[in-house]
């Protein structure tokens, strides 16, 4: 069957109504309501709760976009489960929870993020951009893709063609054609955009109707004591071993998601690819969570894998009016949950293109500036993950690494986003000099961390690192809360920076203290190249915290 075509074009069809093709249409049509906006999902709605996708944990950048950006703050806090941070356990081959290293906040820091059930959140949004107006079609099957360059004529729209869940056809013809349907990657095929990383890692992952209830791991009341309140199940709980991490994210249908991501030179995909696969693997390397799941195995609500997960993507915003977002476009790695933050970004510069394009600007200069900066932003991360899963198992070095990370996603990427300076192209101009020394300083903090891991002992101990107890941590937190002017916004990055270069001068003094045959050289030269208002001032401040702690 053939549907009469729509004579009238669409001002934007997103391909895609998963989280990160929901969220765009509602950013559009709340910033101007006029919009003709077309939404095409492959699945029918509503979508099953817990058991529908992962990328359940948010991160601050992630949750700020839902929560602030576009006032969903209501269903957050009363819909999903607030997020009691991270938490990292050195448990492997260990049942005594208590006797082993934890890391993780007491308490919950200023700025809140959420464990999101991906299919309560997504059948939430998909009713939310119908009452905003959205066109959303789910149970949709786009066919056949030609985009507007391909076409002659003055004012030449995309054009495509897609089928309904009652299997008739349709065509559309729209200015702005944005790919959010994930993996598939409709215009990434279409494009050639596909481009592969150095980052190869697995994951597999499952779902059971049941909650696990990490604090009843131990029966210490001194253990139990340690949170306050005492709701370990609600962190993004890892338990780290040598080149793999597992996750226990808590979901608010009541169902726990637990997934095991390794490096495949350590640990083999074929290892784990099976429920029973991986209990076995669970029961020989994390056999306190083995316990917790054995006598749940009739709960077991789905069971999937990925191999080499990681990729990049050559382009993501065109001046030809077309544009990718999501796992559409990049991805990195689960560590961190950064996923949700790059939706946040790429949505934010969409938006901005398509606002700008109906204001009658070109696009050509600041199409490919943002595609630049979210690149930029790509490659830094990237080296977060790259060659790094050898450190997840050190109990020395893995605390370090998790500040440090934390310090550099806080005090810089998360201030631009948080401060709505994302588009500010001239401002972030201005401040190119810091920016470039913050990539340089995590290159270098990040090679050393990989070298020492190599000859540390990775001897676990009881204890504990409270992120809440390192004040100038817990305030890096806060800040984001603030209220800047552009001449604030400059300080703050320059403050950024420098105290950068204090833990990292920090971590090249307990590397040494290790290990006196560790080459510290590379970031001392990095240090020495400071810019004049980011450079190091005060003496280092974070050694005797970190010994404390």
């Amino acid at each position: 069957m053939h549907s009469a075509e729509r004579t009238a074009p669409r001002d934007v069809v997103i391909m895609g109504g998963g989280l990160a093709g929901l969220t765009l249409a509602l950013q559009l049509k709340q910033l101007d309501a006029a919009l003709d906006v077309l939404v095409l999902e492959r699945r029918a709605h509503p979508v099953p709760h817990a058991a529908h996708k992962v990328g359940e944990s948010t991160v601050e950048i992630g949750a700020h976009y839902f929560d602030k950006v576009l006032g969903l703050g209501e269903h957050l806090r009363g819909a999903q489960l607030r997020k009691f941070g991270f938490r990292f356990f050195f448990s492997e081959g260990r049942r005594d929870i208590d006797q082993v290293l934890e890391i993780g906040a007491s308490r919950s820091l200023t700025v809140p993020s959420f464990q999101l059930d991906r299919g309560m959140f997504e059948n939430f949004l998909g009713d939310a951009v119908r009452r905003a107006g959205v066109h959303f079609v789910d149970g949709a099957l786009v066919e056949q893709i030609e985009l507007a360059e391909a076409q002659a004529g003055p004012q030449p729209l995309h054009r495509l063609t897609w089928r309904d869940a009652a299997g008739e056809h349709h065509t559309a013809h729209t200015r702005w054609l944005v790919d959010a349907c994930g993996r598939a990657g409709l215009l990434k095929r279409k494009l050639g955009l596909a481009e592969p990383n150095t980052h190869e890692a697995n994951a597999v992952w499952f779902r059971v109707a049941d909650r696990i209830h990490v604090d009843e791991w131990s029966s210490d009341p001194a253990w139990r004591a340690r949170c306050d309140p005492p709701a370990r199940w609600r962190s993004t709980n890892h338990l780290v071993g040598d080149g793999y991490w597992v996750w226990l994210i808590p979901l608010a249908s009541g169902s726990h998601s637990i997934g095991i991501v390794a490096d495949p030179a350590r640990h083999r995909l074929t290892d784990f690819n099976t429920f029973e696969k991986a209990m076995q693997w669970l029961q020989r390397f994390q056999p306190r969570l083995y316990d917790a799941l054995d006598g749940r195995r009739a709960k077991l609500q789905d069971f999937a894998f990925l191999r080499k997960f990681s990729y990049g993507c050559k382009q993501l915003f065109s001046p030809q009016r077309w544009a990718l977002t999501g796992e559409a476009g990049l991805f990195l790695d689960p560590f961190y949950s950064p996923g949700s933050d790059f939706i946040a970004i790429g949505n934010t510069y969409i938006a901005d293109l398509i606002a700008r394009d109906r204001a009658g600007e070109r696009l050509d200069l600041r199409a490919g500036v943002y595609d630049q900066i979210v690149h930029s932003f790509y490659d830094s991360t990237l080296t977060l993950y790259r060659d790094q899963y050898g450190i997840f198992g050190d109990p020395q070095v893995l605390p370090l690494k998790v500040i440090w990370d934390y310090t550099y996603y806080w005090g810089v990427l998360s201030q631009i986003f948080f401060h709505g300076r994302l588009t500010d192209i001239a401002l972030l101009g201005s401040l190119r000099a810091q920016f470039l020394h913050g990539q340089r300083l995590n290159l270098a903090v990040q090679d050393l961390l990989r070298v020492w891991a190599k000859v540390s002992p990775h001897t676990t101990r009881a204890g504990h690192l409270d992120h809440a107890a390192l004040p100038w941590f817990a305030e890096l937190n806060r800040s984001l809360t603030d209220t800047l002017d552009d001449a604030g916004f400059r300080q703050r990055i320059a403050q950024s920076v420098r105290q950068m270069g204090q833990l990292a001068s920090e971590i090249a003094q307990l590397a040494l203290a290790c290990d006196a045959t560790l080459d510290t050289a590379p970031l001392r030269a990095v240090l020495a190249d400071a810019p004049a208002d980011a450079a190091p001032r005060e003496p280092l401040l974070f050694a005797a915290a970190l010994e404390a702690a």
